[in-house]
């Protein structure tokens, strides 16, 4: 519903809102409804510095208006207007569990406590056609909050009072050129004013605009001559910050959180493999195993979305032969995904979770490095890109020589494996080893891109060769074997492009620097 907020002086008097709203096309009056009268108090919850907030997620508990409950909402991402909402339960009632679970990436577990209360006077307004269908509404709302501070002891003080007033104008029907008309009209006169983006939370903690909100700093230059480890903790708190900032996101089901929180562990298993040198073994053996896992449990997830997307593409393109169509595939493909979701978010609940999260803020804070790990970085930098490039090359000279298609396939994974390892040693040394380093990323993303191509093939033939397999139906056995004949021709074409995509990827200028 297409809305413009507006601030507005607490003593104006708002002019009559169906005169407003009127238009040269309405063949009658408009109709003023009755006001309607609410109350809502609402109280905000978070860590005591504020974990939440400044990472653009809210959580409240409202009272009043109609719309009483918990919500939980994120800040971009999140599908749907509401978030999650659950009943408010009694005054005074702790945070549910499911919620401080659906948070506790970001918490850390740390406790959460009210942080601000506000109570919010709303009056309403709407203005009715002839046929009695809602044609615009608008929200008066007089604000008084106070954030909640701690102190010594279980108890709680309340700051300063902070009070506001703000009319919200909305059109049900999606009529944008009324709700401008009567926005441009309230704001005539000097009285209202375009309100910032700033939430109400955001308003009573005093914590600035959003960008200054989300917690993120901006990345500070390395020192001049950076230890080796010094880098590695400096990537791999990006990409736990990644980790955090995506699990509320995939656990709502937010589209591309998956992928996201996958790559961020995937860069962080890879910096460690890498650099693994720099540390403490003890520490980082266990913690590569656990992110393997964690990047398994994600990627069973993201391999099913790849299958269903395949398919359905695959579907598409054999849309003009009549034996080919939705039916038992798109099924098949949407109830694996789906279990592959529900093992997923299982694994997310879990204890093995928390700790691979907690592990790795350790290392961050606290990085048990090594005399070779706290030596300047150039130089194991380079080594740690020309070792993992090494095997990039080695692999695809045997792939390129090997006529048995299982055994090719199988070589032209580990080089995509080896080309991803290859990419993020690279965009980690971005920093400290300039543009070159950064221009041999890219061209290693490249390799990595055409060959995760053909592993999707690869992926989805099998999938579809389990399902013909398994299935009784002979139409479903016939439209598998179509689709993998589909695939086939794709795969043939991918294999054909990627002697070009490697001689461009190998060239020797994008590599000199690494001797």
């Amino acid at each position: 519903m297409p809305e413009v907020r507006l601030s507005v002086d607490d003593g104006h008097d708002l002019p009559s809102l169906a005169v407003l709203a009127a238009s040269p096309d309405d063949s009658l009056p408009l109709i003023s409804g009755e006001p309607e009268q609410h109350v809502l108090r609402t109280t905000y919850v978070d860590t005591a510095d504020l974990l939440l907030a400044r990472h653009g997620i809210t959580l409240r508990r409202r009272v009043g208006g109609g719309g009483g409950g918990w919500y939980l909402q994120v800040a971009g991402g999140a599908p749907g207007p509401g978030g999650v909402r659950l009943p408010p339960g009694r005054a005074g009632s702790a945070v549910p569990d499911e919620l401080q679970r659906l948070v506790r990436a970001r918490t850390g577990g740390r406790p959460l406590a009210a942080v601000a209360r506000v109570m919010t006077g709303r009056t309403v307004h709407r203005v009715f056609d002839a046929t009695d269908r809602e044609v615009l509404e608008l929200v008066d709302d007089r604000v008084s909050a106070r954030r909640i501070l701690p102190v010594d002891g279980s108890g709680e003080a309340a700051g300063a009072e902070v009070t506001w007033r703000e009319v919200t104008v909305r059109a049900p029907d999606g009529a944008d050129e009324r709700l401008a008309a009567v926005a441009g009209a309230l704001g005539e006169g000097g009285p209202t004013e375009e309100p910032t983006t700033t939430s109400e939370l955001a308003r009573v903690l005093d914590l600035g605009t959003p960008a200054e909100q989300d917690g993120r700093p901006p990345r500070s230059s390395p020192t001049r001559k950076p230890s080796t480890s010094s880098v590695v903790v400096a990537y791999l708190a990006e990409q736990l910050e990644q980790i955090r900032s995506q699990d509320l996101l995939v656990r709502l089901g937010a589209p591309g959180s998956v992928h996201r929180m996958r790559v961020a562990t995937r860069r962080s298993r890879s910096a460690l493999a890498t650099f693994r040198a720099a540390f403490d073994p003890d520490v980082v053996g266990p913690l590569r195993g656990e992110l393997r896992w964690l990047a398994g449990v994600l990627g069973d997830v993201r391999d099913a979305e790849v299958v269903s997307d395949r398919v359905s593409e695959a579907l598409v393109a054999g849309s003009a032969d009549t034996a080919i169509g939705p039916g038992p595939a798109e099924t098949d493909a949407r109830s694996a995904h789906a279990a592959a979701r529900t093992a997923m978010l299982g694994a997310l609940e879990g204890d093995r979770y928390d700790r691979v999260l907690d592990t790795l803020g350790e290392l961050v804070a606290a990085p048990p490095t090594t005399e070779r790990g706290d030596r300047p970085a150039g130089k194991a930098l380079r080594r740690g890109i020309a070792t993992e490039y090494a095997d990039v090359r080695r692999l695809m000279k045997r792939a390129m020589a090997t006529a048995e298609p299982e055994e090719r396939a199988r070589l032209l994974h580990d080089a995509r494996k080896a080309a991803k390892r290859t990419r993020y040693a690279a965009e980690l040394a971005g920093d400290v080893l300039g543009a070159e380093a950064v221009a041999f990323a890219a061209a290693m993303e490249s390799m990595q891109e055409a060959l995760g191509e053909y592993q999707d093939t690869v992926v989805l033939r099998a999938h579809l060769r389990e399902r013909a397999e398994a299935t009784t139906d002979p139409a479903a056995a016939f439209t598998y074997g179509r689709m993998h004949a589909l695939e086939e021709v794709r795969a043939r074409e991918v294999e054909g492009r990627l002697p070009s995509v490697w001689a461009a990827a190998s060239r020797k200028r994008l590599r000199r620097w690494l001797r």
